[in-house]
């Protein structure tokens, strides 16, 4: 005898030989005015599902250690701001040192320039500002939103931002800097 569950998805129908329910997905249902009709599929067993599951999950690349945000060694020169280590910064970050300088240029409201291994600011700043908002950067930019890990990458696609992360596969929106 069939049993069924209606306004599920999931519903169960008991086989005649072995006197246990299978689970099955609906794949087409149809109502008249006097008869509903379904074709179902037979779910495959947890284990296969969850090996086909984790056989689509990215590889994990993540080095195992523990993420630190580097330190920027800022100093004065009159009226600018100079970072000796910016390259560094980027790179310890995974990030072009472009895309850093515009998001610190945006926060700070001021002009700056990258030449080499440094960037001149204009406008006296000090050390806490850059930790502050190199913390900031990192929180939106950097750590997946998902496993919080930092290996993440930054990807466009037509005019939207994605931060994809390489650890755990997670794709989501990043605004633009």
């Amino acid at each position: 005898m069939k049993d069924r569950v209606l306004g599920t998805v999931l519903l169960s129908f008991k086989t005649i030989a072995y006197e246990r329910y299978v689970p099955v997905y609906v794949k087409d249902l149809t109502v008249d005015a006097y008869s509903i009709s379904l074709s179902c599929v037979p779910l495959k067993s947890y284990e296969e599902l969850l090996k086909r599951a984790k056989s689509q999950l990215p590889e994990e690349k993540g080095s195992g250690e523990r993420f630190e945000i580097p330190q920027m060694r800022a100093f004065r020169i009159g009226v600018r701001t100079i970072i000796n280590n910016f390259k560094e910064v980027a790179v310890a970050l995974n990030r072009e040192p472009r895309h850093l300088l515009k998001y610190l240029t945006n926060e700070m409201a001021t002009a700056a320039s990258f030449e080499g291994t440094r960037a001149t600011f204009q406008g006296k700043f000090d050390q806490n500002t850059f930790e502050r908002l190199l913390n900031k950067y990192v929180d939106q930019f950097i750590v997946c939103p998902v496993c919080k890990r930092p290996d993440t990458r930054i990807i466009k696609e037509k005019r939207l931002f994605f931060l994809v992360c390489e650890a755990c596969g997670a794709r989501s929106s990043s605004k633009p800097v």
